[in-house]
């Protein structure tokens, strides 16, 4: 009998259809999603890739708004749709919603494993926050096995008391073949392409949300440092949206010579053209839990500069880039520089780079949870538990500060 696994998660992003997908089609798992919420429109613009979705899955009612930096999101009909979906495992992306502690609370009650898709790093800036972390650590005991995108999130499950309970990890993965498709058909016709996205002939590339977290401002200064004579020659295109927008444009207009371009938010087949075109990506970010902005770029045969605090750089970066320390203006602008003067390396880093690409797919990703699944529903099963379905109380709403 195949194990029925409930997978519980915010929204529908688009990088994860590919790997529910090729989860639902494993021969022994039985899969159904519950999201959150169809989209966060307050911080993202994704387009919703419905029918792209070959999977069981139901989005809750829910009402969303933003308090400062956090999100509160109300959802209805949880427990409703936890007794419905009968699972033998449940694995929970995430804790910041009281939703999640429901499902565990319920999980719990009804003697059914309950997993941890842990992306937190040591490196998260909202470490220091010690309530935050009080509630993370009770989370964290309380659950049954945890899996995570890579080392970083791996040791970070430690720290926080994994001990003996099983760690899997399941490769953080992209469409891979999607962006490499839509990557060489850009190539292929790069004149054109260039002209109608009004693209530099040469470029420095960024893509993610416009706020200073990500380093933004970092790389921009880190380009005005740059030689007169490489900034005639290359450009720096940040594609995103955000509130640092604005001033990002207004800051690239003072700097002379050089091209600063701000495209706006792309939607996910149209990136696949301004990575294609570039000369390398830089991911600059003072906290990101993993970067999947790197995957994509990887995809599309990009050389890699990156900040040592992304989650990513454990398992991505190698002889495929260079990793920086976050908030060093100079290292940031003496490997762009590198980079740029030398287009050997850059070939050499794209091959590194495509080989290292290939093992985090999502049907590497979607193997990797199923196994986490079956092994949980296995011991529950040697251990002769059985489901006595209970209910409990719908939640009250609003998210916690994680």
């Amino acid at each position: 009998m195949k194990c029925r696994l409930l997978i519980l998660t915010e929204i529908i992003a688009p990088y994860r259809i590919p790997v529910f997908n090729a989860l639902a089609r494993h021969p022994d798992v039985d899969l159904h999603v519950i999201f959150m919420a169809e989209t966060d429109p307050t911080i993202r613009h994704w387009r919703v890739y419905t029918d792209e979705i070959r999977f069981s899955y139901e989005i809750l009612p829910s009402w969303r708004t933003r308090l400062g930096e956090h999100t509160v999101l109300v959802n209805q009909r949880a427990s409703a749709a936890l007794l419905d979906a009968d699972p033998d495992v449940i694995l929970c992306g995430g804790y910041n919603y009281l939703i999640s502690w429901q499902a565990q609370r319920w999980a719990r009650r009804n003697n059914v494993p309950f997993l941890l898709w842990s992306e937190s790093t040591a490196n998260d800036r909202r470490k220091n926050y010690r309530f935050v972390e009080a509630l993370k650590l009770r989370f964290f005991q309380h659950c049954d096995g945890f899996v995570v995108p890579g080392r970083s999130a791996e040791r970070y499950v430690h720290q926080m008391g994994a001990g003996s309970k099983p760690v899997f990890t399941a490769p953080n993965a992209v469409d891979n073949a999607r962006f490499a498709q839509h990557a060489a058909s850009a190539r292929a016709d790069a004149s054109r392409v260039r002209t109608k996205l009004g693209l530099p002939s040469r470029y420095y590339l960024f893509v993610g949300r416009l706020i200073r977290s990500k380093g933004v401002y970092d790389l921009l200064e880190a380009y005005s440092c740059l030689g007169e004579d490489l900034r005639s020659e290359v450009g720096l295109v940040f594609v995103g949206d955000g509130p640092q927008r604005a001033e990002l444009e207004l800051r690239g207009r003072q700097i002379s010579p050089g091209s600063v371009q701000l495209p706006g938010f792309v939607h996910r087949d149209e990136l696949a053209s301004y990575y294609a075109l570039a000369d390398c990506f830089v991911f600059p970010t003072h906290s990101d839990t993993w970067g999947l902005v790197v995957n994509e770029a990887m995809a599309c045969t990009l050389p890699i500069i990156c900040s040592r605090v992304a989650g990513c750089v454990a398992d991505l970066i190698h002889e495929n880039g260079r990793v920086v320390s976050a908030g060093s203006i100079g290292e940031l602008a003496c490997v762009m520089n590198e980079l740029a003067r030398d287009a050997g390396l850059r070939r050499q880093m794209s091959s590194s780079g495509r080989a290292i690409i290939h093992e985090y797919s999502p049907e590497s990703c979607a193997a990797r949870i199923a196994g986490a699944a079956l092994f949980a529903h296995k011991r529950r099963g040697d251990s002769g538990i059985h489901n006595n379905i209970c209910s409990v109380d719908e939640p009250q709403f609003s998210s916690l500060p994680l």
